[in-house]
């Protein structure tokens, strides 16, 4: 497109979400009258809509962020060194496995998960707990779903968090998190804490914003229902055989251990790959220098929790550190 075209385009989208805010909220209050009547035939109670619904207006703020276009993009080095496996991070994921470990060891007792990759999610989603986000959850779907791009899937987010607070784990003031509306310590979306937040210190409440054990039990819960081996590692950094080809790597075929040594294989400091049947996959990190990795199921199981290969492998090789 022209630049020109392009720069005019762009005043016009604000243009019209500017309108649709001065116009007043004739149309987002409709929108709500619509939400109300699906939660009432969902059986949630009026009180709680009512509430969670008071003075509520859409934020300009959330459709500025969900429209925006990420430019470009960290190479995985620095999105690795500065960000996710800071010495920082490394050293207060260490610091909080320490101070937690009688927490998390009856967590892993109960849901056979290493308490290292819980440790690891934690520090990543929210610095463990210090920063959960400061958005209201309802205002800041209730936008989204307003607005329209994704209305279907956030309408249905909104009347999960509506059940979640009618079911009395945490009130509407306390209900924050990301603009997209990420909850709580492990940043669930509402349906995700509908189906894997649990109440681990069994005070009645699923409280992932306030309860540590409650939160850590949850990110622990979310991967033994994803499938999480117990055991096993996530993966491991390699060395490729003379005359690898990155632009023509295979990443989809899955192999045993024996038989990447076999074809040249090596550990990360040259060593020979362990004699196991245990299957990989190469992975290449995105905009990456030169690392290359094996990842095993465990890797899947923890870009279940969030899609990119470059959090996976940070994931990973957080977890690695913290003990």
């Amino acid at each position: 497109m022209h630049p020109r075209r392009s720069f005019l385009a762009g005043v016009a989208a604000l243009s019209a979400t500017t309108d649709a805010f001065a116009q007043g909220d004739g149309g987002f209050n409709a929108f709500l009258d619509g939400v109300r009547a699906d939660a009432r035939r969902a059986g949630i109670s009026t009180a709680a809509v009512n509430r969670a619904f008071a003075g509520l207006r859409p934020n300009a703020r959330v459709i500025e962020l969900d429209r925006r276009q990420a430019e470009g993009g960290l190479t995985w080095e620095d999105y690795r060194d500065r960000i996710m496996v800071s010495p920082t991070r490394v050293a207060n994921a260490q610091r909080n496995y320490l101070e937690n470990a009688t927490l998390l060891r009856a967590i892993e007792t109960r849901y056979r998960v290493s308490p290292r990759v819980v440790v690891a999610i934690w520090g990543v989603e929210t610095n463990f707990g210090g920063n959960t986000g400061g958005f209201g959850i309802i205002e800041a779907l209730a936008t989204l779903a307003w607005e329209g791009r994704r209305a279907s899937y956030f309408r249905a987010e909104l009347l999960a968090a509506l059940r979640v607070l009618d079911g009395g784990h945490i009130s509407p003031e306390r209900m924050r998190g990301s603009w997209a509306g990420a909850m709580g310590q492990p940043q669930f979306m509402p349906s995700n804490f509908e189906r894997l937040a649990v109440d681990f210190d069994g005070d009645g409440r699923r409280d992932i914003w306030d309860s540590r054990a409650d939160a850590l039990a949850s990110i622990a819960h979310y991967f033994q229902r994803s499938g999480w081996r117990e055991g096993e590692p996530w993966g491991r950094e390699i060395r490729p055989p003379p005359g690898f080809d990155r632009d023509r790597v295979d990443t989809d075929s899955k192999r045993s251990l024996r038989d990447f040594a076999r074809l040249g294989f090596r550990a990360a400091d040259g060593g020979a790959l362990p004699a196991s049947d245990l299957e990989g996959q190469l992975v290449l990190p995105s905009r990456g220098a030169g690392q290359i990795f094996l990842g095993h199921h465990n890797l899947r199981v923890i870009r279940r929790y969030n899609s990119p290969v470059n959090y996976g492998l940070a994931v990973g090789l957080l977890s690695d550190r913290v003990a």
